[in-house]
């Protein structure tokens, strides 16, 4: 038996004009809202409350450094010593499909404008604040792990650099993919459901670089089904159930299971350097199993929420046993590794590879950079020496044969491009332990560490542990791939920022905390060097907002064009509004919700929600007009299964409004479509 405690809180943030974080394109900027991103928290603690462990999964591209140490800075100031470094786990779902601009590394600035403090806000407040309820909601509980196979969903996006790895370490695996699925289910003593977590290894970029709505793509979606299944009954983002489902070992594991094409001919361009003859790289996509991406991140998060549910279901395995963390900072640009009695090796300087401008088929890179690339090119390379100064001989010979596009390591300007110091860190509730990585581990590079990790403990007297990779934890410092792997130098390997050691580095570091927690002397680590937190005001590019105006003879909430009088189930209904800036609501409440659709009750003659705008079939657009203006549309894809009836979709905004020359306010306004009828289809 353990005290758990379990919360959910909305970490959105501005849904407009900030770019979007993942793909790197500045062109993807926010316009809309498909659905709300959560911070999922979870609490275990020993039932003398000796020692607890945090895990969050939070819907967001990665936790950066400066997300955590705003974090445990109002966990300290809430909670003193409760809540630390060692035992609270952060960890991003990957979604590429929510708000940037909350890291403090300058590398990230270049595509999300900088540091945005609403951005940064909502992701801290909303991580809290899901502690905050797990923490007040603490009862006596159970824990039971299962697993199990997920099929049809996902592909290794670079088949030839795992094909680099050993034939005799390939062939103890049946796939070049984990599909393995790890599901921890926490119920109370009386029976009562209270939530899960559910690892499993897949990119969340069913949703690729065209969309620009904000969304927590296919594995935020099996979050929906699951917690709209268990809170019946609820609004979407409302009830008591917590699922989510976390990221794993997922860096070169893409859910676009058709595999890579070339765009303009249809022709496959699964090749080494994932190059089309005609447009070169740039034109090579992997397309998912839907006929768009809305519903290919449907068909992958139902998959995944099918196996999660029938594991729920049938999981019988209890954990019991302590509650224990370690964590250590390290410095990993210099790391030495003893490969063996008579080899040390020793980690570099961050730098990025020339694939790394190149992206992946899951979103490409921009000009005219490959995959695959072993040699600088002399024209970017004049560029950035001019621009940012050219990579020391030192660096160059760590990194080979990776080609240095930036040298990060030695950028500082305004401040440093990458991190130096890194959280390594572990968790282990009885018999499942939680290895909280900073990063993208490849497939086989996940299996590598699960299996140092495994053997560690079982030669320290504790055989028999789950050994799960828990994603993107903590820290951003990109991919993880093999010694291997890295020779091959495509997008994961030039993103391997601390050179070829970079896993054999963290395989030695993991081992050191697994040690620790079989040996209880974790007090003992070293706590290493602690991260810097840089002191930065709101340094962007974002547009400043101003004054709104609405057209001529209308108001704010005013309807443009107007809903049909009757829809069938399965159509779309849409109706467009005078709009205001969204960005307005996202600065005056932390989680303001957009719309509602409601439907008549002839029998109390009043309007019920049915959708809010956290739901899966509604869509909320914003375009800026000029002079001032902009207008909202907002669609509801009306499901199967929708109760026939009279309904209506509202819009709830804020505008700006100036007072004087120096005052401007926030109003809140709304807007209503007419009445519609839904008819048998």
């Amino acid at each position: 038996n353990y005290l758990l405690g379990v919360g959910r809180a909305d970490c959105t943030g501005p849904v407009a004009q900030v770019p979007l974080m993942g793909y790197a394109n500045p062109d993807q900027v926010g316009g809309g809202l498909l659905t709300h991103l959560y911070s999922r928290a979870f609490i275990v603690a020993d039932l003398d409350d000796s020692q607890r462990v945090v895990f969050v999964s939070a819907d967001i591209g990665m936790v950066s450094q400066r997300v955590r140490l705003e974090v445990l800075q109002k966990l300290k100031s809430k909670y003193g010593d409760r809540y630390r470094q060692d035992n609270v786990i952060l960890s991003g779902t990957h979604t590429h499909s929510g708000p940037g601009g909350y890291f403090q590394y300058t590398l990230f600035w270049i595509t999300s404008k900088g540091l945005i403090r609403p951005s940064l806000n909502a992701v801290v407040n909303g991580i809290v604040k899901s502690i905050d309820i797990a923490h007040e909601n603490m009862k006596r509980g159970r824990l039971f792990i299962n697993r199990g196979t997920v099929e049809n969903s996902q592909i290794n996006r670079s088949p030839f650099s795992y094909l680099e790895n050993p034939a005799s370490e390939r062939s103890r695996y049946s796939s070049n993919t984990d599909k393995e699925m790890v599901m921890l289910k926490m119920v109370d003593e009386d029976g009562e459901e209270l939530g899960l977590i559910s690892w499993f290894a897949v990119h969340p970029v069913s949703m690729n670089n065209t969309n620009h709505l904000v969304n927590s793509d296919n594995v935020g979606y099996a979050s929906y089904l699951f917690e709209q299944e268990k809170n019946k009954g609820m609004l979407p983002g409302e009830g008591s159930f917590v699922a989510a489902f976390a990221s794993s070992n997922l860096g070169d594991v893409s859910p676009n299971t058709r595999g890579p094409s070339c765009i303009n001919t249809g022709e496959s361009c699964d090749n080494p350097q994932s190059t089309c003859l005609i447009g070169g790289a740039t034109m090579c996509r992997a397309k998912g199993p839907g006929n768009d991406m809305f519903e290919s991140t449907r068909i992958i998060g139902q998959n995944i929420y099918l196996k999660a549910k029938e594991l729920y279901e049938k999981a019988s395995q209890e954990i019991t046993g302590p509650v224990s963390s370690a964590h250590q900072w390290v410095n990993m640009s210099d790391v030495s590794v003893e490969l063996n009695a008579t080899h040390t090796v020793k980690t570099c300087k961050p730098a990025l590879g020339h694939s790394f401008a190149a992206g992946t088929i899951d979103g490409g890179g921009a000009f005219n950079f490959t995959q695959g690339s072993v040699e600088g090119d002399p024209f970017w390379d004049q560029i950035r020496d001019q621009l940012l100064g050219e990579p020391s001989s030192e660096t160059i010979a760590c990194h080979k044969p990776k080609p240095i596009l930036f040298s990060t390591g030695e950028m500082t300007r305004p401040h440093p491009w990458h991190p130096d110091i890194v959280d390594v860190q572990m968790a282990a509730i009885g018999s499942l332990a939680i290895v909280a990585v900073p990063g993208e581990f490849t497939t086989m590079s996940g299996r590598r560490l699960r299996e140092a990790v495994k053997s560690e403990f079982d030669s320290h007297g504790t055989p028999r542990m789950n050994v799960v990779i828990a994603g993107l934890c903590n820290v951003y410092t990109h991919y993880i791939t093999t010694y291997e792997e890295y020779q091959a130098q495509r997008y994961e390997a030039a993103s391997t920022i601390y050179g070829p050691h970079t896993l054999s580095a963290y395989i030695q570091l993991y081992r050191g905390l697994a040690r620790a927690i079989a040996t209880e002397t974790s007090q003992d680590l070293p706590r290493g060097p602690e991260p810097p937190l840089f002191k930065i005001g709101n340094l962007t590019l974002l547009p400043s907002l101003s004054a709104e105006r609405a057209p001529v003879n209308k108001t704010f909430g005013d309807v443009l064009q107007e809903v049909r009088q009757q829809y069938r189930v399965g159509e779309v209904a849409e109706v467009t509004f005078v709009g205001a800036n969204p960005r307005n609501s996202a600065e005056n409440a932390t989680e303001h919700n957009f719309l509602m659709v409601e439907r008549y009750s002839n029998t109390s003659g009043t309007w019920h929600g049915v959708q809010n705008d956290a739901s899966w079939d509604t869509r909320f657009y914003w375009t800026k007009g000029s002079l001032g203006r902009s207008n909202v549309t907002i669609e509801w894809h009306i499901p199967h299964g929708t109760e026939l009836g009279i309904y209506r979709i509202r819009y709830f905004g804020h505008y700006k409004k100036t007072l004087s020359i120096i005052r401007t306010i926030t109003v809140p306004f709304e807007g209503s479509s007419s009445a519609f009828e839904i008819t048998i289809p």
